[in-house]
């Protein structure tokens, strides 16, 4: 099982965190880490680590298609860094 790290930046609406996670189950991939924080600018930061056998790129090409998605970034590809970010 590989694991990503992976920061968005989307726009402060009802509906968009559920977007999110709803891509993220039709690919293939479980969140095991979630963290948002609401930003000042009307936008909200969120952290995600996801686990699959799958590669990344499926994730992320359908999140960065979202209407209410900044940006999606990779942080961390590596299966171990994931694990030792996730543990400290």
């Amino acid at each position: 099982m590989n694991n990503y790290s992976l920061a968005l930046n989307v726009q402060q609406r009802p509906e968009v965190l559920e977007r999110v996670l709803r891509v993220a189950r039709h690919r293939g991939f479980k969140v095991a880490n979630l963290s948002m924080q609401l930003n000042s600018n009307n936008s909200t930061s969120i952290d995600m680590l996801v686990e699959s056998e799958r590669e990344i790129g499926l994730l992320t090409n359908q999140i960065n298609k979202l209407i209410d998605v900044i940006d999606c970034r990779v942080l961390v590809s590596d299966p171990s860094a994931a694990l030792a970010k996730q543990k400290g």
